[in-house]
C-alpha cells in the first residue's frame, strides 16, 4: 500500500515526536548482542528522517539516551557511544545536502568528551540549514528538564527579575528545552510498550498517541506515513466538543 500518497499535506504535524524502542529484543531475537540492535537503528533514524524529509514536517526529535541509560552494563553504554560518535561522523554530509538543522536537548554534559565534541561540531555545522529541525533528546530526562525550568524561574523571581504572578504556562514553557519549538502533535512509540517514559511530558500534553508493535530496528519510511495517516484520521478537540471543532 501507497500510504504517502494518501496523506493530506495540507494537514500534517508540524513536529513529530519519536521514542526509539525496541532495539535490544530485537537483536536478542536474532540471537545477538544487544548493541547489534542500535547498529541496525541507524537505518531506522535515517528513514525517519528522509521520511519527515519527504512531507515536509519541521521538527522530528528522537529520544535517543535517557538519563536513565546510563544505569545500563557499561558495555552498553560505551558501545552506544561509540556508535553514536560514528554516526553523527557519517551523516554529517547528508544532513548538510538535505538542509537538516541538528539540535540537542538533554543533560549533554554528561556524554563523553569526543561525543560532546563531534555532537557540538554537528550543531555548529548545519546551524544554517533551514529544513527539517532533528533534535536528538540525549542524557534526556524530562522530570528533570521540568526542574530545571522551575528552578531557573524561581531564580528570577528571587532576583527580582520577575514577579511570580509574572509567571504563566508560556514563560514556563519558554524555559524548557524546547522553549523554540512547537510543540510535538503526534508522539510515536515503537516496540508495543503503551508508556512514555519520562519523555517531553509537558510538551505531549495535548499531542496524538501511537503506538505500533514494530519493534525499533524494523521501522521504515512507510510505518511513518502509517502513523500520520492514522493521527489525520483523529479529531483534535482540546476539552472542546466535536460540533465546536467542525
Amino acid at each position: 500500500m501507497n500510504y504517502i500518497e494518501q496523506i493530506d499535506t495540507s494537514r500534517l504535524p508540524q513536529h513529530i515526536a519519536i521514542i526509539m524502542d525496541g532495539n535490544g529484543r530485537w537483536a536478542k531475537g536474532k540471537g545477538k548482542l544487544r548493541i547489534f540492535g542500535h547498529h541496525n537503528g541507524v537505518r531506522s533514524v535515517r528513514e525517519a528522517i528522509e521520511g519527515s524529509d519527504d512531507l515536509g514536517i519541521k521538527y522530528l526529535t528522537l529520544y535517543t539516551f535517557s538519563s536513565e541509560n546510563w544505569n545500563r552494563p557499561k558495555f552498553e553504554v560505551s558501545a552506544i557511544m561509540e556508535l553514536l560518535i560514528g554516526t553523527i561522523h557519517k551523516e554529517i554530509a547528508n544532513l548538510m545536502e538535505k538542509n537538516v538543522r541538528l539540535n540537542t536537548i538533554g543533560d549533554i554534559e554528561m556524554l563523553p568528551k569526543k561525543a560532546h565534541r563531534e555532537l557540538t561540531d554537528a550543531i555548529e555545522k548545519t546551524s544554517k540549514n533551514t529544513g527539517l529541525t532533528l533534535t536528538l533528546a540525549l542524557s534526556y530526562s524530562s522530570r528533570r528538564e521540568i526542574t530545571q525550568a522551575a528552578k531557573s524561574l524561581a531564580l528570577k523571581v528571587e532576583q527580582g527579575l520577575i514577579k511570580a504572578d509574572d509567571i504563566d504556562e508560556k514563560m514556563f514553557a519558554d524555559n524548557l528545552y524546547t522553549g523554540d519549538m512547537p510543540d510535538p502533535e503526534l508522539l510515536i512509540r515503537t516496540s508495543g510498550e503503551f508508556r512514555v517514559s519520562n519523555y517531553l511530558l509537558w510538551q505531549i500534553a495535548y499531542a496524538e498517541l501511537y503506538f505500533t508493535p514494530k519493534l525499533w530496528p524494523d521501522f521504515r519510511k512507510d510505518d511513518l506515513f502509517e502513523a500520520i495517516l492514522d493521527f489525520q484520521k483523529r479529531e483534535r478537540r482540546f476539552g472542546m466538543i466535536s460540533e465546536q471543532v467542525n
